[in-house]
């Protein structure tokens, strides 16, 4: 597979390189619909219009989980993912059977697990979902894995439950039909799913204890808790939910210079894709230098400089 990262870096000391000649970067983001997609058009616009030579392309992948093995195969270039996934492929845990060549170009905004019933449901607390029919997004996905965690934190596994693994736009339109008790969807907020839904129905947000939350983020660190007013979701509380930032991912086999190019195109420009995504507006870059893995020394040569 090309090594696009690594040409970049001699087509970059080139001038004004003819456009026939562009060298093309695959942004790994997730299937269409949640805020991986969007957010990796606006990142690859930026590349495209502020380094010489280079387009950078995103493209439609199985989303976080998957993000990780496509680029230390070479199958990316670069990807999105979370930071917790990010840890266990750098690590080798599961789910990836052994370590890979992955690590962070920069911080993105971060995701919130939205842990979402009707508001006339018959139950309020996480402690409650036992017996309970709950989607958790596709099978394999990131929620699927943080919900699976939080469970054992509760004394349960997926067995006590009656999991259906659907979209984030399925699974709550089924909650808004009353065919599911809750849905769970790790995303940015807000999500399109739960405000289409909220749309037609109220909804409450599960509460989980704040001994069990404390205690979760003690002992998995690369989460942390969000506040969440009533007014994101027209709900009457807000919540206090469990988040995990997302990142920027690329092959630390690439040379600095090729990612140091890449990183200053997205991030001397972050005000431009800021300005027409909402996303993109929670990303702060400071938060790039305490990521749960190694930046890459082209990355870490740019925050340096910030």
């Amino acid at each position: 597979m090309r090594q696009f990262l690594t040409i970049i870096v001699s087509v970059t000391l080139a001038a004004c390189a003819p456009a026939t000649d562009r060298q093309e970067i695959r942004l790994g983001t997730a299937a269409l619909g949640g805020a991986y997609y969007p957010l990796g058009q606006g990142i690859s616009s930026l590349v495209t219009q502020h380094l010489d030579g280079v387009s950078m392309v995103p493209i439609v992948t199985r989303g976080a989980v998957e993000n990780p093995r496509l680029v230390s195969r070479g199958d990316l270039e670069m990807a999105l993912t979370n930071a917790d996934l990010a840890f266990f492929a750098h690590e080798g845990e599961a789910p990836y059977e052994a370590p890979l060549d992955v690590l962070a170009a920069g911080a993105l905004h971060p995701s919130v697990l939205h842990l979402i019933a009707r508001a006339d449901g018959s139950f309020s607390t996480f402690a409650e979902l036992r017996g309970k029919r709950v989607a958790l997004g596709a099978a394999g996905g990131p929620t699927v894995s943080l919900a699976r965690r939080l469970l054992e934190a509760h004394g349960m596994s997926l067995g006590d439950i009656v999991p259906s693994f659907l979209s984030y736009s399925d699974g709550f339109s089924q909650l808004g039909d009353g065919n599911v008790d809750a849905a769970f969807a790790l995303a940015g907020y807000p999500a399109a799913g739960v405000l289409q839904t909220r749309a037609t129905q109220e909804l409450a947000f599960i509460q989980i204890e704040p001994e069990i939350m404390a205690q979760f983020v003690a002992d998995n660190p690369y989460y942390y808790l969000v506040d969440i007013s009533p007014e994101i979701y027209d709900t009457q509380t807000g919540s206090t939910l469990l988040a995990v930032p997302n990142i920027l991912i690329v092959r630390g086999s690439e040379t600095a210079d090729a990612v140091f190019n890449v990183v200053e195109s997205i991030y001397s420009n972050l005000d431009r894709l800021q300005a027409t995504n909402a996303i993109a507006q929670q990303i702060d870059p400071s938060q790039s230098t305490d990521l749960p893995i190694p930046l890459h020394p082209g990355a870490t040569r740019y925050f340096d400089q910030q």
